[in-house]
């Protein structure tokens, strides 16, 4: 199911309406403490269950528990409502307690720390075996180097013109010699002896014994004497490009895990290649969960659009995937089996049934395949009931969604992301921090993801990034009109305060404008 409600979704750390930020603390230990005194009395109650091998002890009581916030406060625009009872211990009474799941609960002690997730990611997609091919020129771009780059000849390959202009031997005046001169692309022309000068073209190959080039707007030829005198100082080299001046055969032009741009493609055709060894794109299978979805038209009896099939292909292309048409599923467990272990793809990604609803049926399904969870849980904001596992050999990673859809695009970045850059082999890039120009409330114990647009310095000031309104779990409305995710620490950030901030893909297309999201 896509449209379950995450733990702690919809509070984006925010304090209730009329509350003060200082009070989340104090809510967040009232409610731990009235969870942790349930549990108690649930166990006195159920003396005969023990947690046997392999299974996970209940996190929280009831069945409803993954759908309840966690001990965090609603955001502003948030769907969760806040009512005098949200904060108020649970009853004392055992009959009152609601009775345990009949599915085994993750402990929220099991979320793994959001860098650490990251990290792990990145390390796993490493460790995938890949087989590195030769791809043409025409068909290499956007891949990753296999091998380091290196000169297959001199560049240039030999002594060349570096403007139009004329090529002179000895001290001046020159007499010019008549014809058509020097153009590129001819063979190797004859000597020059002293005092003499020939028109050349830029990129011609300069005759043997030549002195420099004069540019054509430096010089001045006297025609009755058929002389060429330069009007500045004439300094032996100029505008030559010798032989080697750029690299000499052998030489490391770029490293393994270069992703291959436009001008990579330039300079492996100069330095002579015509082929490139390459890192295949990872192959990426989408699948949808969730009967609730429709796939166009208006939302009507409960159904929704689907927002997610749309926009995670694109996105999972723009992080350097091969991604085939989303497969909607619906809430079947057994479609999804059968369509994990039939696929061919590197990585799988689902959408929604990550929590441990009625219909969410991710955890059984990796269970009975026998899949190994690497990552259950991540302690972020939106996005917790994130995971990611691996299938028994030969089969591909697969990378669990929540089915809103920010805390999917906190999956997205969380986990996918690193994964894919291993598998790719590309080369993390940097992580970098701007100042956030307002104060941003964070999440008691999690990580939290912000969007964020970029902003200009002014008068003065100094670039920084303003967070986006509409940023609770199922909104997209922010992520829209952002062009990063601040990362903002347990317990929130004061405005001026530095934030490590993730770009997204096509970030450094986007002009950095005013919009009605700050």
């Amino acid at each position: 199911m896509t449209g379950h409600h995450e733990p702690g979704a919809g509070t984006g750390g925010f304090p209730p309406p009329g509350a003060d930020s200082s009070s989340i603390p104090a809510m967040a230990a009232e409610d731990e403490r009235a969870v942790e005194e349930a549990l108690a009395l649930v166990a006195s109650n159920r003396p005969d269950r023990g947690v046997r091998p392999g299974e996970r002890e209940p996190s929280a009581p009831g069945s409803s528990a993954a759908h309840s916030p966690a001990p965090c406060s609603p955001a502003p625009g948030s769907s969760a409502p806040d009512s005098p009872a949200s904060h108020s211990p649970l009853p004392r009474s055992p009959a009152a307690v609601p009775s345990p799941p009949s599915r085994p609960r993750r402990s929220r002690a099991r979320a793994t720390p959001w860098e650490e997730a990251r990290a792990l990611a990145a390390r796993a997609g490493r460790d995938f075996p890949v087989a590195a091919h030769r791809l043409p020129l025409d068909r290499a771009l956007g891949h990753v180097l296999a091998e380091a780059l290196r000169a297959l000849t001199d560049l240039p390959s030999f002594d060349t013109s570096a403007m139009d202009g004329w090529v002179v031997a000895g001290p001046g005046p020159w007499t010019v010699r008549e014809g058509e001169g020097l153009l590129a692309g001819h063979g190797a022309p004859g000597a020059l002896p002293d005092g003499e000068a020939v028109r050349i073209a830029t990129g011609a190959r300069l005759p043997a014994d030549a002195t420099a080039v004069i540019r054509s707007e430096h010089a001045h030829i006297d025609e009755s004497k058929g002389l060429l005198y330069a009007q500045r100082e004439v300094v032996p080299g100029q505008d030559i490009r010798p032989r080697g001046q750029e690299c000499r055969t052998g030489d490391e032009l770029l490293p393994a895990g270069t992703l291959v741009a436009p001008a990579v493609l330039g300079l492996a055709a100069a330095a002579g290649y015509d082929a490139l060894a390459a890192v295949p794109r990872p192959r990426v299978d989408v699948l949808v969960l969730g009967d609730e979805l429709l796939t166009s038209g208006l939302p009507y009896d409960g159904l929704i659009r689907d927002a997610l099939g749309p926009m995670l292909g694109p996105w999972l292309r723009a992080l350097g995937g091969e991604v085939g048409e989303p497969r909607r599923l619906g809430d079947d467990a057994a479609a999804l089996r059968h369509a994990l272990t039939t696929s061919d793809a590197d990585l799988v990604v689902t959408t929604g049934g990550t929590a441990a609803g009625p219909v969410d049926h991710v955890h059984p399904v990796l269970a009975d395949i026998g899949a190994e969870l690497l990552v259950d849980g991540v302690d972020v904001r939106p996005g917790h009931p994130m995971l990611l596992a691996r299938l028994p050999s030969p089969g591909p990673y697969v990378v669990g969604l929540p089915g809103n859809p920010l805390a999917a695009v906190s999956g997205l970045l969380t986990l996918a992301e690193p994964l894919l850059r291993g598998i790719a082999g590309r080369t993390a890039q940097d992580p970098y921090r701007a100042l956030v120009h307002d104060e941003v409330q964070g999440h008691p114990h999690d990580t939290r993801l912000v969007p964020v647009v970029h902003r200009a310095a002014r008068g003065g000031g100094l670039d920084h990034v303003v967070p986006l309104h509409y940023n609770g779990p199922a909104m997209l409305r922010g992520i829209a009109a952002a062009d990063g995710l601040a990362v903002v620490p347990p317990g929130g950030v004061r405005s001026g305060t530095e934030v490590e901030i993730l770009d997204l893909p096509w970030a450094s297309a986007m002009p950095w404008t005013e919009g009605c999201f700050t």
